[in-house]
């Protein structure tokens, strides 16, 4: 019972961690501010459910497609955090503009949004991939494996509901309180981005060394 509770509290803790909703919510609020609220909703559900999707899939059979296609998650890691680190300059710098858009525009533009940059790779990213393979490989029955997933779920559920309420978080906190949340939250991505590069390259930089 005890193996049962570390590992659900381990998984929730650090995917919710990994996948950091409050970090991805001044994204989500910048790239769907031209879109009324039922849109929105549709927005950050796609969003989370490709999240999920993602998430799981990598658990039940990332180490074979990374076999199959020749890929590492040092590769991924370095990649990913990349591309987190050119996003977080931007909303260190505030350059995360309103993006314009037409009525015969929007059913376009959210299904981009939804699956890039918000499922992959602010939601679904390379450390929540990562941790999904991994803790799939150390969940030694079903009972475990039945676990993880729902934490997944559970955790991309969440995520959900504050993307859901981030303009009232948006209100509350004010434009200068947002600013202000998007340049911490752009400085944390950062930091984050040379985590995953430095961590990703360390390895392939030994193995070169090697050669």
């Amino acid at each position: 019972m005890n193996e049962y509770l570390a590992f659900t509290l381990l998984a929730i803790t650090s995917f919710f961690t990994l996948i950091n909703p409050l970090g991805v919510m001044p994204i989500y609020l910048t790239m769907t501010s031209e879109l009324d609220k039922d849109m929105k909703k549709r927005t950050a559900r796609k969003a989370t459910m490709v999240s999920f999707i993602t998430l799981v899939l990598f658990a039940i059979t990332g180490q074979l497609i990374f076999k199959f296609f020749g890929i590492t998650i040092d590769s991924l890691k370095v990649v990913g955090g990349v591309i987190f680190f050119l996003m977080g300059q931007d909303m260190l710098q505030a350059r995360l503009v309103k993006t314009k858009i037409t009525e015969k525009e929007v059913k376009s533009y959210t299904n981009d949004i939804s699956i890039t940059p918000l499922a992959i790779p602010m939601i679904c990213g390379p450390g929540a991939i990562t941790n999904a393979i991994l803790m799939m490989d150390t969940a030694n029955d079903i009972a475990l494996k039945g676990i993880l997933i729902g934490v997944i779920f559970l955790v991309c559920f969440a995520t959900y509901l504050i993307l859901l309420n981030s303009t009232r978080i948006y209100d509350l906190l004010g434009e200068t309180g947002n600013n202000i949340l998007m340049r911490l939250m752009g400085l944390i991505v950062m930091v984050i981005a040379v985590e995953f590069i430095v961590s990703g390259l360390t390895p392939i930089v030994r193995t070169m060394l090697k050669i």
